[in-house]
């Protein structure tokens, strides 16, 4: 098996590296918008530099790892469907819901392959709780809180073409919503803060935000989410049912310390960013995507799935816009 990588960057040369660990991945092929960027990165993994994104194609992969910017996602995807290859893709597949929604008719009407990057997925905490949900062990869920928190913001540059906080960083913990719980999202209220850095507001963006959703079932759920917590990289899921309660990402590494005399330490080593604190999960999913290649194992997170978390990051944004209640069923859908 030979898998084409295409962007070479932060995230791109993880998925590299653990690519070129598995036994089962084969060769690699390389490309990145700095040619020389993915030369120095093949030069230490022992693979294949290609000159440019087009080489990928022409010199043949049997399957594609998109990691590149987001404004390149959409064309790559379609590309590679319509010449019949399996691909991978980081979220998101396209910056808005409406060139998504095109993207994905592509990939329909191709009958094609594609696996989005929600890694949280594969994380034995995040498996665990849903395991619990769906045994019934926590009893009827009546509220659902979650959070991500980022140590520091991200580049100015970063900001203009992320999205937004919603579509960019929340989206993450609206996709574990839906898989934790096996509800729907019916309705969201969201609102944001951009003070502080003026990167933001010149961006349209905002640092923290917070939203309400209304599960098809009436369990209410919390969502925060900030670019600037400087305790460290928190990441939290907490499931409060009728007969007990739970959360993930609550170890020795979360950043967070108790005012109370008895209660725990606070993290000695806080998780420094989300490569650190996911990396075994997003190992977990390109082996997940290298079974479906061969295909021994199911799709885990095809477009539909991936889909239904951007239109509700999208109805938050909305909501945060326009200061008001946004029902699921304004978006549009497949």
């Amino acid at each position: 098996m030979r898998i084409g990588i295409i962007g070479t960057g932060r995230i791109g040369s993880f998925h590299a590296a653990a690519l070129a660990r598995h036994p089962d991945a084969g060769s690699l092929l390389l490309a990145d918008a700095d040619p020389g960027r993915a030369v120095r990165l093949a030069d230490r993994l022992g693979a294949t530099a290609a000159p440019s994104v087009d080489q990928v194609f022409t010199w043949g992969v049997d399957a594609l790892v998109v990691s590149c910017s987001t404004e390149g996602h959409a064309e790559l995807v379609v590309r590679a469907v319509r010449g019949g290859l399996p691909v991978f893709c980081e979220k998101p597949v396209a910056p808005g819901l409406e060139r998504t929604l095109d993207v994905l008719r592509e990939v329909g009407a191709a009958r094609g392959v594609l696996q989005l990057g929600f890694m949280r997925r594969f994380d034995a905490g995040y498996a665990a709780a849903r395991a619990l949900v769906r045994s019934g062990a926590l009893g009827r869920l009546h509220s659902v809180r979650t959070t991500t928190a980022d140590p520091a913001p991200p580049p100015a540059g970063y900001l203009a073409a992320s999205g937004g906080l919603f579509r960019d960083c929340l989206v993450h913990d609206f996709d574990m919503v839906r898989w934790v719980t096996g509800r729907e999202v019916a309705e969201v209220y969201a609102a944001g803060s951009d003070e502080g850095l003026p990167a933001f507001r010149e961006a349209g963006d905002v640092h923290t935000g917070a939203a309400l959703l209304t599960l098809d079932d009436g369990t209410l759920v919390s969502s925060t989410g900030t670019r600037c917590n400087g305790a460290g990289y928190d990441v939290r899921m907490e499931l409060a049912g009728e007969l007990d309660q739970v959360s993930t990402g609550l170890d020795d590494r979360t950043p967070i310390a108790s005012t109370e005399p008895h209660g725990p330490p606070p993290a000695g080593k806080p998780w420094t960013g989300f490569l650190e604190r996911f990396g075994p999960a997003y190992e977990a999913e390109l082996a997940a995507f290298v079974r479906l290649v061969r295909g021994e194992g199911p799709n885990p997170c095809d477009g539909t799935e991936a889909l239904a978390a951007f239109r509700i990051a999208e109805a938050c944004e909305r909501s945060r816009r326009e200061r008001r209640r946004v029902q699921l069923d304004e978006l549009p859908g497949l």
